[in-house]
């Protein structure tokens, strides 16, 4: 049986955790409701962009002659996926779930004999995968320094890859990130960046548009503006779904932490009830004797 000082000792180190983990929760709810505004003011930006880009786009997917940010290069060979992570922990499976998600996909795609790479956004992300595919990740962007993530930290991604694609280093690059849906559910989601994801319109029911210039020479400028747009939005969903799950996980290790000190201080009571009693007993006894 443990010591009352052991027992006290244990009762203020879980005291002193579940203030750390409160605090942390209040901090994790007040940065979700601007972590939240954010996303819902950029969503619908990026949601019509990839809509007008569909509908511009229906006619020259095909087109060989088409922008290569649209038909691609003609090759499916190697594969760059830019997983998405947090730069920090203690928000649950949020990072593990992203990361999972991605091992998947890089499964999936070796074993078609393709050539995968990885650019980490996001440092738990890159300390997870690098245990398994080291050798496949050939950069990391981190924003630890970065207090409010802006258009200007997706730009710089955006442009990264616009380079690497245009010096052949892949052929296809895939965006992996969490798409936050509620306080509770975050889901880990795939979106082709280049050739950029085209969603099938209704032309029947469509509207038909004429363009000046033409659809060509539009996409030739959305579509490299688009790249920055779409990561820029899954950065926004990522750090709304990294509070939200850090909410979670703080309230609940604060309900654990008051549970334990509970048991604790049950268990103290008890054992120094005891130690009383045995007290008694030996005085008791020793005036017995006399």
């Amino acid at each position: 049986m443990a010591s009352l000082k052991a027992l006290r000792t244990r009762i203020a180190s879980v005291t002193a955790t579940r203030k750390i983990t409160k605090a942390q929760q209040m901090v994790a709810v007040s940065k979700l409701r601007r972590a939240q505004a954010a996303n819902e003011a950029a969503r619908p930006y990026a949601q019509k962009m990839k809509a007008v880009i569909s509908g511009m786009a229906a006619g020259l997917k095909n087109n060989p002659g088409g922008p290569k940010l649209l038909t691609g290069n003609g090759k499916d060979d190697k594969h760059l996926l830019v997983v998405c992570t947090a730069d920090r922990g203690l928000c649950g499976g949020f990072n593990s779930n992203i990361v999972r998600f991605a091992k998947v996909k890089i499964e999936e795609l070796k074993a078609e004999g393709k050539k995968v790479e990885i650019l980490c956004v996001g440092r738990k992300g890159r300390d997870q995968l690098k245990r398994q595919y080291a050798e496949l990740i050939v950069d990391t962007v981190e924003f630890t320094a970065v207090r409010q993530l802006g258009f200007a930290n997706a730009d710089e991604i955006g442009k990264k890859l616009l380079a690497w694609f245009e010096e052949g280093k892949f052929d296809v690059a895939t965006l992996i990130y969490a798409r936050f849906r509620s306080v509770m559910t975050q889901t880990p989601t795939a979106l082709r960046l280049i050739p950029a994801a085209i969603e099938e319109t209704d032309s029947k029911t469509g509207q038909v548009y004429e363009y000046e210039p033409d659809e060509a020479e539009v996409l030739a400028e959305l579509l490299p503006k688009n790249i920055s747009v779409q990561i820029f939005s899954a950065l926004l969903e990522n750090v709304a779904g990294e509070f939200g799950a850090k909410m979670t996980a703080m309230d609940g290790a604060t309900r654990n932490a008051g549970e334990m000190i509970n048991k604790l201080t049950l268990l103290y009571n008890r054992t120094r009830q005891g130690k009383i009693t045995s007290e008694l007993i030996e005085i008791i006894s020793g005036a017995e004797a006399l």
